[in-house]
């Protein structure tokens, strides 16, 4: 059961639904930067995109062949390339002209090249007015909306932003990141051995973050000491955001809560009643820095980034909360009487079913599935639409 601490004002043992919408609501977007337009692929608008100039910005020839003023046969006077221009056509003119050039004024139409042929200076063919024209503003008027703030920008925005007249565009911040690794059995290299495990948050979480648009500015590992973590906390440097892993529950080397406590942090969530994840945390250091506690182990983790850290990043970025797809879970599925459960499943066109390998500290399930079940309080039994959390692409 959702729980409020009114003297912090902490969700504790939150709603996964509920955990999601307070996570959006914890900071304010972040400032606009310009960058050229060759360097915004995947960044955020931060302001409504607007042709800067008719598209196409003059009329051209959409075929090689000639531009012709008026009813044929035509007198031939010239060559037009493209990146050229030429004076105005008489009735009766037409000039040689390639794919991609400026029509002359006076033009009608353009000729093709393969329906026109030349007798002694004459050309002779069929066209009719308007004919393989490309007229100017067809695409898009001076001013007119090309992509809303809000849009996350792909190949094609870039391109139409260059074609529109932008050489460089307005983009929200990306956040900056930093990530802290807790605990001693974890090891850098090799094989698990002597009761130490290689350690596969710190490979993976800056790849999953920067999907989500983050910027990563460092990785570290801490040793299980409240004084070592609370040092690392305040040694991270002017970041958005700070991300910790494993800590976050009761046991004996889980100082996380302690280490916030210390530094004067407020709790914003404190559990969320998800499984797997749920001794994951959301936490304000100082002005506009936020910690998110992730459980150590591996598909916790991710699941409690998704679940918390998604939605601050969207925010942090000016994006609304992601509005989850449905989708039909082709089996039925079990959860706890008092928590979501999160299930890692393959989406296909007949639904999506669950991957092998569940559990919360297992990693084939996560380089197997496209995302995860949101498996309903009580379970689910089969054919029935649940909603879709994918995991970042």
């Amino acid at each position: 059961m959702t729980t409020l601490d009114t003297r912090s004002t902490t969700l504790v043992g939150a709603d996964w639904a509920s955990a999601r919408t307070v996570a959006h609501g914890c900071l304010p977007p972040l400032a606009a930067e310009h960058v050229s337009v060759g360097h915004a692929h995947r960044r955020v608008l931060a302001s409504d995109l607007v042709a800067a100039t008719a598209l196409p910005a003059f009329t051209s020839s959409a075929m090689d062949g000639w531009a012709v003023s008026g009813p044929g046969p035509w007198t031939v006077t010239g060559t037009l390339l493209a990146g050229g221009s030429a004076g105005p056509l008489a009735p009766g003119e037409a000039v040689v002209i390639a794919t991609g050039a400026q029509a002359p004024g006076g033009a009608t139409a353009v000729l093709r090249s393969e329906d026109g042929v030349v007798v002694d200076g004459r050309l002779e063919g069929h066209v009719r007015d308007g004919d393989h024209l490309r007229l100017a503003g067809e695409e898009a008027h001076r001013g007119e909306l090309m992509a809303p703030a809000g849009v996350v920008l792909t190949a094609g925005h870039l391109g139409l932003a260059a074609a529109a007249g932008y050489d460089v565009v307005p983009v929200v911040r990306r956040p900056t990141v930093a990530v802290l690794v807790l605990g001693d059995e974890l090891l850098d290299h090799g094989v698990s051995a002597r009761g130490r495990v290689r350690d596969s948050l710190g490979p993976q979480l800056p790849a999953w973050l920067d999907l989500l648009g983050c910027s990563i500015r460092s990785v570290a590992r801490v040793p299980d000491s409240l004084a070592a973590l609370v040092e690392a906390l305040i040694s991270v440097g002017d970041v958005d955001l700070v991300v910790t892993t494993g800590g976050t529950a009761a046991g004996p080397v889980d100082l996380l809560h302690r280490a916030i406590e210390a530094l004067a942090g407020r709790l914003v969530v404190d559990s969320v009643a998800v499984r797997p994840g749920h001794p994951m945390l959301l936490a304000r250091l100082a002005h506009r820095v936020a910690l998110l506690g992730l459980p150590g182990n591996p598909q916790a983790a991710v699941a409690a980034l998704l679940t918390l850290g998604a939605p601050l990043v969207d925010a942090l970025l000016g994006r609304p909360l992601a509005v989850l797809d449905q989708v039909r879970s082709r089996e039925a599925l079990a959860a706890p009487g008092r928590a979501t459960r999160l299930v890692l499943a393959r989406r296909g066109d007949a639904g999506a079913i669950a991957v092998a390998h569940q559990g919360s500290a297992m990693l084939r399930g996560l380089a197997e599935a496209d995302g995860y079940l949101v498996v309903p309080t009580g379970g689910c039994a089969a054919d029935d639409r649940l909603a879709w959390l994918p995991l970042p692409r």
